[in-house]
This record gives C-alpha cells, structure tokens and sequence, in this order.
C-alpha cells in the first residue's frame, strides 16, 4: 500500500501573494513533479502540493507514573472502543497540629467532607452521580505509583452524596460524613493523642479513597489543597456561633488508580504495556489509562528522497475528523508529538536526559553541544491543538520538516501524547478525556516549491 496520496486530481484552491487564487488541475505519477505550478508562465520556480496518509497504532504506555498529580480523578465511564474504565483518587490527609483542639466539653454540631470539583467530563449531567470517600486500611508510601496501583479500603463509604452537574462544571461539594465515623473522629480531636502530630494522626486515618458510582458513565477531577476535606463544626455551652477545626489534603500525597476492563470492544487485543497494536479500523488515545497513538512516519523519507533542490513553504500535520462523542464529554485540548521508535517510549536527548518532540514553526529544531554536535533543540514543543469547528486537531511542522531534509534532524516516529507543555503540569493525568478517530485521518500536508 502506498503512503503517498496524490490528491492534485481533484480541485483545490490555494490563496498565494496578495490573496491570488490559482485551481489545483494537474498530476504526475512521479512524485518529484506532482502538484501545481503556480505561475506557469515563470518557469524557474514551481510551487507543488503534497498529502500524505500516515498509518498509526495505539501503546498503553508502561509504568504510568501517577503520584502527586494534584488533581484526583475519580470516574466510571463505559464506552465502545475503550470499554469500562473505573478511576479511583487515593490521597493522605493533612492537619496542622498547631491548630487549637475542641476542648473535652465541646460537642459536635456538624461535619461534612468537601470536594473541590474542577472539571466534569461525563454524560446525563442532569442526573444525580454519586460520590463517596472510603477510609484506608493501609498508608501511603513514600514511593512512586502508577495507574495499575491500588490499595485496599473501607467496605462503606465514610462519606456520601449524590449530585446533580448539569452545566456547572467547577464548584465545591459536600458531603455527609456517616454518623458514627463522625463521632469518633470527633471523640479522638477532643480527647486523644491521634491528634497531636502528623504522624499520630495518619497512623490513626492513613486516607482515604474516592470513587464515583458504577453506573454515572462521569469522571470529576478533584482538586487537592484546603478546599478538599473535613469540616468539622463544633461548640460550647452557650456559644451562638461554631468553632471549626479543618482536616485537608494539603501537601498531601496521592495517587490515581485506574481498572479497566476491554472486554468485547476493539482495544481487547491490547495485552501489554509497550506494545504497538492496530485496532480494527480505529484508533483512539484516553488519559489517565496512559493509551497513545504511535505513528509511522517513514512515508517522509520516502517523499523526501525524491526532492533534489526544493525549499518547504509549509507542512500541516493533522488528525481528524474524530468520531462524534456525547454531550457533556470533551475531547482532549492539545497534544505533544513526540519522538520514539520500536521501543515504543519516549525518546530523550542524550544531552542532558530531555524529552525530545516536534518543536514549534520558526523555533531552532537543533542546537550545538560544547562538542560542536548538532542535537535536537527541546525547549519549545509543538503543540498539536483540537479545533471544535471540524473536530480536528492541527500543528505546523515546516520547521522540522525542513530540519530533516538537511539532514540535521533524523526522522523519528511520533508519539502523540495529550499534554500542553504551557499548562504547567501534565494533563494526560488530570482526567479521563479521550477521542477515537478512523484510523485513515492521519495525514501530513506539504506545500514546497523548487527550482527547474
């Protein structure tokens, strides 16, 4: 099968110079000729275009770090490429033991466990989903932990709600903590030593654990910090106002587990972790369970071969159209396209250990080391963004196109990753955003011009 797609057969019409419109009427079999000659009457200079359709497979990434992301999500969704995917948040819990105690003579007005919500991504929004938290049985480690990672809690929530979205998708929950777990932890704050430190206390409470009920088909990023815990309001003997004392997950550690299950859908055939696999006729990408899309761009290298003496005007890489999805669900916003090869991982510059991607239009796509070597430049990834407008997702590349044709940049394939390096943390694992697309819409577009 030939990865060069010749599309001048068919009309196209491309603005030039002072939005000068020129029809797209000819073809070659050679592709060192095919396109358009914009002027035809100069015959020094040809302007040619060029569409490549790129094959692509998915990877479940190995060893998907998800500790300290700062925000937990927590979900149940069930869909037809991916299949059912349970997010559960674990997180530590934090007080300050400098803060005054109740006194033994205190009683206990009130107590709620709030969340911080910052983003909802799920379907029949106007319908209640429900909420709980779970304490743990055993502590968070000061280790790393990845999506595969679980620990065990509570059989019966500690706290419960249920909730109704609807298009609200940033606000503050709370939650009714059960009775007897309040006055207990109530009875330790006044009168025992649970309370005195940090560690006291998470010997006392290790965590807790947050999960969404099985069938809300919705997944909710919680926000760690101040706003994410217990409130607990108590008074005394005449007082006409609460106390309250705050236990939080500020500076807490945490970690986002991830079950999922493909049973009877197209990503069954993904069994293990590093393995590039084709799904049918479909390609999709799903945060948080840490699944890529790998794509071969050897058609490049083929293409470029056969271009003496030519100059890249712009080249498009694109993906999409993706698949329609629910309302209430979003696609993920941007994307890295990064390098690798068979190993199927991320490739890093020998220079100092940096991740080595696709950088921005009209940034330096190399950069000399203190030997005089041309390395890959890191500092400015590409940024591959969705547009809502056709559901596609777009980027520029000229600049590395280019790169490689001068033989600085060797070609790489890409993995494509759902991140933005301008977001400050990594959004791959802030959520389970996703998108499934045919697996012919990957395409690279090349406009270049060459001297006869």
């Amino acid at each position: 099968m030939s990865y060069l797609k010749n599309i001048t057969s068919s009309p196209v019409k491309w603005a030039i110079g002072l939005s000068i419109s020129f029809l797209l009427l000819i073809s070659c079999s050679d592709p060192s000729t095919v396109g358009l000659q914009l002027a035809p009457e100069n015959n020094q200079i040809g302007v040619f275009f060029e569409e490549f359709e790129l094959e692509g497979e998915v990877v479940l990434l190995d060893s998907f770090n998800t500790t300290n992301q700062s925000v937990l999500v927590v979900g149940n969704e069930v869909d037809p490429y991916f299949g059912r995917t349970e997010g559960t948040g674990y997180t530590r819990l934090f007080i300050d033991a400098f803060d005054e105690r109740p006194r033994g003579d205190a009683s206990l007005d009130s107590i709620f466990f709030t969340l911080d919500v910052v983003s909802v991504n799920g379907t029949d929004l106007d319908e209640p989903k429900s909420f709980s938290v779970y304490r743990l049985e055993e502590p968070i480690l000061d280790t790393l932990y990845y999506n595969f990672s679980s620990l065990t809690f509570s059989e019966d929530p500690i706290a419960f709600e249920e909730v109704v979205f609807e298009d609200v998708k940033d606000t503050t929950m709370r939650l009714s903590v059960d009775k007897d777990f309040a006055n207990d932890l109530f009875d330790k704050l006044r009168r025992g030593e649970e309370f005195e430190d940090l560690f006291s206390f998470r010997e006392y409470l290790p965590g807790i654990a947050i999960q969404i009920g099985e069938d809300d088909n919705t997944t909710a990023g919680i926000n760690l910090g101040f706003e994410t815990g217990f409130e607990i309001f108590y008074s005394y003997l005449n007082d006409t106002v609460s106390s309250e004392y705050s236990i939080s997950t500020a500076s807490s550690r945490s970690f986002n587990g991830v079950v999922n299950d493909p049973t009877g859908t197209p990503t069954a055939v993904v069994q293990e972790p590093g393995v590039a696999y084709k799904t049918g006729n479909k390609l999709g990408m799903k945060s948080n369970l840490g699944m890529v899309i790998k794509v071969d761009t050897s058609p490049i290298d083929e293409f470029l071969d056969t271009l003496p003496g030519v100059s890249f005007q712009q080249a498009n890489f694109e993906l999409g159209e993706i698949d329609e999805f629910p309302e209430g669900q979003n696609p993920l916003a941007n994307m890295v396209v990064y390098f690798t090869d068979e190993t199927n991982t991320i490739l890093t510059r020998t220079l100092d250990g940096q991740p080595l991607s696709v950088q921005q239009d009209g940034q330096p796509q190399v950069v000399v080391d203190e030997d005089g070597n041309l390395e890959p430049a890191t500092s400015a990834p590409a940024v591959f963004t969705y547009f809502d407008s056709d559901d596609r997702y777009r980027v520029q590349i000229t600049s590395h196109v280019n790169a490689i044709y001068r033989e600085q940049l060797l070609r790489k394939d890409w993995l494509l990753y759902g991140n933005s390096p301008d977001t400050g943390g990594d959004d791959f694992k802030r959520s389970f955003r996703q998108f499934v697309l045919d697996n012919d819409k990957i395409r690279l577009r090349i406009i270049y011009s060459k001297a006869n």
